[in-house]
């Protein structure tokens, strides 16, 4: 049996590219953040007042006769 060595060659050619970021992209960045959490806090509430009002008629179809009644004036 022969001892054969295992070598292991590592190339470092590693590619440094230069990228900058602006100030006016990152306030973009908080900017669309924002926006976004605003939204996803306005979704949340109208289902929370949704839920509210089903609980209030009795149910979706007692919602939905409401509704209609509120919209023909009855």
């Amino acid at each position: 049996m022969s001892d054969t060595e295992l070598t292991k060659q590592q190339s470092k050619s590693g590619i440094k590219e230069n990228t900058q970021t602006t100030v006016s992209a990152e306030i973009d960045k908080v900017v669309i953040g924002s926006i976004a959490a605003f939204a996803g806090v306005v979704g949340l509430w109208s289902v929370a007042c949704f839920m509210s009002a089903m609980f209030q008629a009795g149910g979706p179809l007692q919602l939905a006769a409401g509704y209609f009644k509120a919209l023909a004036g009855m």
